[in-house]
């Protein structure tokens, strides 16, 4: 490595932190009104990952299943969440989001996304251009590799 990478790397740890505190501060501020951190955090995670399990949302926000299980049939009395058994196997409980769901996400993302284009426009077009040149690096290297496609 040289000196180059180490700076590099050190700016990286020193920003992405930064950024990532007023992305999540504004999308919690934004999210639905008596929607718990937790709940948003579940939303947000079945938006991610499509029929992702009730174990799998447990894990994630570090709860128990049982606990997990109760604020996951409040989502579903809500509307914003349906919970299906697995086709798979039937012990396990499948979460998708309901297009209310998926609406209430979007409005907290539009928000962060007018939020954080005002923190922008102050720069000069020649900086955002660079910002979003350094997003693309960024995507491209540590964006996971597409799975190999069996023959």
């Amino acid at each position: 490595m040289d000196a180059n990478s180490d700076i590099c790397a050190a700016e990286l740890l020193e920003v992405v932190p930064l950024v990532m505190r007023t992305i999540k501060g504004e999308m919690r501020s934004r999210r639905a009104a008596g929607l718990s951190v937790p709940q948003f955090r579940t939303l947000l995670r079945v938006n991610r990952q499509p029929q992702t399990s009730l174990t799998e949302v447990a894990e994630h926000l570090g709860l128990t299943t049982p606990t997990t299980c109760r604020m996951i049939d409040d989502l579903v009395a809500r509307g914003l969440v349906l919970s299906q058994p697995s086709t798979v196997d039937r012990r396990k409980i499948m979460l998708s989001l309901t297009g209310a769901g998926r609406a209430s996400l979007e409005d907290a993302r539009q928000g962060t996304l007018d939020c954080l284009e005002e923190l922008l426009a102050p720069l000069a077009p020649d900086e955002r251009a660079a910002v979003i040149q350094a997003m693309r690096i960024l995507q491209r290297t540590f964006a996971p590799e597409p799975a190999p496609v069996a023959e």
